[in-house]
C-alpha cells in the first residue's frame, strides 16, 4: 500500500516537469466538453495506456519491443487522424463512419453521434493512445518501480503500480483540464470562436504527433527548465529504502571515499561508438558512468556537460561510458538506440544494457545516475538525477590529478543546451 500511494505521488508530480509537455494538446482537445464523458474517460484512458506499455518494459523478448513499436505507431496515425478531424469538420464524419460501427468515434462532438456511449467510448480509445505516445521523467520513484519489474519479474504488482503514476499524472491533468475547460466554455459562446478553437488545437495535435514521430520531443524539451522533483521524491523513497542507500555528495579526490569497485561489463552486450571495453583496458583511467536511457527528458539535458567533458579530457585520462538501460520497452531496440545517439551528438562508448545488468551490478535505482571511477578502478562518488555540473567536474578534474595527471585543464565547462 505504501509503494501504491508513492507511485501515485510521483505521478502526481509529472505535472511540474516538461515531459507533460506532449501530451497537453492531446488533453486540451477535450476543454470545454462535459469531464464526465470527454475528460475522464480522456484520462482513465490515459493511465491505461501507460502501464500496459510500463509493463511490457519488464517483460524480456523482441515480442515485447514489436509490440510497443507497432503500439506506437498506432496510436500515432490514431491521433493524427483526430487532429485533421478537428481541422477539418466534413473529414470527421467521413473518419467517424467506420468508426461508429466499432462502437468508437474519432471526432470530438457529442452532438454528431447522439448516443451517450460514443464520446466515452472515444475519449477513452484516445486516452489510450496517450498513454502509449506518454513517456515521462524518468524519476526516482518510476525508477524504483521499473527496476523491481525488471529485478522480480513481471507479475500483477507491476502494471498496479504503474497504473497508480498513470493515475496521479492524470489527476494533476484533471484539475488543468477542468481550469482549461472554464476558458474554453467562455470561448466558444460565438461559432467563429469555436472554429479557431477547433482549428488550433488541431494544428497543436499535428505538432505534437509529428514531434513525436520524429524523436524530437527529447532534444526540444531539454531546453525547459521546470522544477525538478527528483530531491522531492528521493526524500518520499526514504521512507521506505533502507538508509544509507542515498547520493554521496563529491568531494575532492583526497577526501572522496571508496564507495565500491567498477563492475564488469556482461560480455556480448552490443556497444556503440567503440568496441566491447573491459576493467582491465580501463585501469589506470579515470572513468565516468552515466547510466541513461534516450526517452528521459531529464538524461537529455545531462548530455551537452557529459559531451563536454568527454571531449575537454578525453587527452588527460578521462573515458566516458554511456550505459543505456531502457526505460520503456521500445528503448531495447538498438537500432532506435543507434539513431537517438546520433540525433543527441553521444559519440563516446555506450554499453547496451537491455538486461539490467550493469543497473542491477551498481545497486542503481535512478536516470540519470554518474559513477566516478578512479585510475584503480574503484567508485569514489555517484551523483543523481541533473544538476550539480560544477561540482561533478571538479570531481573528474581532483580524480585526474589524483592518477597522476599534471597538465588537468582548469576552469568549468559552460555547455549550451542542445
Amino acid at each position: 500500500m505504501t509503494l501504491l500511494l508513492l507511485a501515485y505521488l510521483g505521478g502526481v508530480l509529472t505535472l511540474l516537469s516538461a515531459c507533460i509537455l506532449p501530451v497537453l494538446p492531446f488533453v486540451f482537445a477535450r476543454a470545454g466538453e462535459p469531464f464526465l464523458t470527454h475528460g475522464l474517460p480522456l484520462l482513465g484512458g490515459m493511465a491505461l495506456g501507460f502501464a500496459s506499455v510500463g509493463s511490457l518494459a519488464a517483460v524480456a523478448g523482441g515480442w515485447a519491443v514489436q509490440a510497443s513499436q507497432f503500439g506506437r505507431a498506432g496510436a500515432l496515425l490514431l491521433m493524427a487522424l483526430f487532429g485533421l478531424s478537428l481541422l477539418f469538420p466534413p473529414l470527421a464524419g467521413r473518419l467517424g463512419r467506420p468508426l461508429v460501427r466499432l462502437g468508437e468515434r474519432l471526432s470530438w462532438r457529442a452532438e454528431a453521434g447522439g448516443s451517450p456511449g460514443r464520446p466515452v467510448g472515444s475519449s477513452l480509445l484516445l486516452g489510450v493512445a496517450v498513454g502509449l505516445l506518454w513517456a515521462p521523467c524518468a524519476g526516482p520513484i518510476l525508477g524504483l518501480i521499473l527496476t523491481g519489474a525488471v529485478v522480480g519479474g513481471a507479475g500483477v504488482r507491476t502494471p498496479l503500480l504503474l497504473l497508480a503514476y498513470g493515475l496521479g499524472a492524470a489527476s494533476s491533468l484533471a484539475l488543468v483540464l477542468l481550469a482549461g475547460g472554464r476558458l474554453a466554455a467562455a470561448l466558444k459562446r460565438t461559432a467563429a470562436a469555436t472554429a479557431w478553437i477547433r482549428r488550433g488545437l488541431g494544428g497543436a495535435v499535428l505538432v505534437a504527433v509529428g514531434v513525436i514521430a520524429l524523436g524530437l520531443e527529447q532534444a526540444s524539451l531539454a531546453r525547459f527548465a521546470f522544477a525538478d522533483t527528483g530531491p522531492l521524491e528521493r526524500a518520499l523513497l526514504a521512507q521506505v529504502q533502507p538508509a544509507g542507500s542515498g547520493q554521496k555528495p563529491p568531494g575532492t579526490a583526497s577526501n572522496l571515499p571508496v564507495l565500491g569497485t567498477l563492475p564488469p561489463f556482461p560480455k556480448g552486450s552490443a556497444w556503440l561508438h567503440s568496441p566491447p571495453l573491459s576493467r582491465d583496458q580501463l585501469w589506470g583511467k579515470v572513468v565516468l558512468i552515466d547510466i541513461w536511457t534516450y526517452s528521459c527528458i531529464n538524461c537529455v539535458r545531462t548530455l551537452p556537460h557529459v559531451r563536454a567533458w568527454a571531449q575537454k579530457y578525453k587527452d588527460h585520462g578521462l573515458v566516458v561510458i554511456g550505459v543505456h538501460t531502457p526505460e520503456f520497452a521500445f528503448e531495447r531496440d538498438l537500432a532506435n538506440v543507434r539513431e537517438a545517439s546520433k540525433r543527441l551528438g553521444v559519440s563516446y562508448p555506450v554499453v547496451i544494457d537491455n538486461d539490467y545488468a550493469i543497473w542491477k551490478a551498481f545497486n542503481n535505482s535512478y536516470w540519470p545516475a554518474f559513477y566516478f571511477i578512479d585510475a584503480q578502478g574503484r567508485i569514489r562518488a555517484t551523483h543523481f538525477g541533473e544538476g550539480a555540473y560544477d561540482r561533478s567536474e571538479r570531481v573528474i578534474q581532483s580524480l585526474l590529478r589524483e592518477a597522476g595527471q599534471t597538465n588537468v585543464p582548469g576552469g568549468l565547462v559552460q555547455p549550451g543546451v542542445s
